[in-house]
């Protein structure tokens, strides 16, 4: 009966530490899953925005077009989804699967700071671009107000929601 129990025992410990270790791989997979479905949105949006630069500025060649952008600043990472650098402006994108108020003010804080991020470009103007598949309207108003563009799914593809920021 004893060598019975202990058999048993080390069976259970044996599934506990599988168990664990497919709890942990799963967890591995779900955050694997949960971050290629953020890359997503940006996926879609990001071959719209040098057509948008062209269409809302005339920026038919940018000098730089690039995605997840990180730069070292004061110790610390800054990191911007995607930046359009026409010859007058630049163009800073924030994507997310879905949009809320607070993401236009943190999207305002980092235009407030780029050009001492990016000094090369502070004589350019800045301009904010928020986009989403299907971003609230309520939200594309707030925006509106503060002078950030929105980008949504249009007809085709993504699309300015509400040129009339700019003005």
């Amino acid at each position: 009966f004893k060598d019975e129990m202990r058999d048993f025992k080390d069976e259970m410990r044996d599934f506990k530490d599988e168990s664990l270790r497919e709890r942990q791989r799963m967890n591995k997979q779900w955050g694997d899953l949960a971050n290629r479905l953020g890359t997503l949105v940006e996926d879609i949006v990001a071959p719209s925005l040098p057509r948008v630069a062209a269409e809302l500025f005339g920026c038919e060649r940018p000098e730089l077009f690039a995605l997840r952008v990180q730069r070292r600043f004061n110790g610390d990472t800054r990191e911007y989804d995607a930046l359009v650098v026409c010859s007058d402006c630049v163009l800073v994108n924030e994507t997310k699967s879905r949009l809320h108020s607070k993401h236009v003010e943190r999207l305002l804080a980092k235009l407030a700071e780029l050009p001492t991020v990016f000094p090369e470009y502070a004589d350019k103007r800045i301009i904010g671009v928020l986009a989403s598949l299907y971003p609230d309207p309520s939200i594309v108003n707030r925006a509106t107000a503060t002078g950030i563009l929105v980008m949504g799914m249009g007809d085709e593809a993504m699309q300015v929601l509400n040129p009339e920021a700019l003005q």
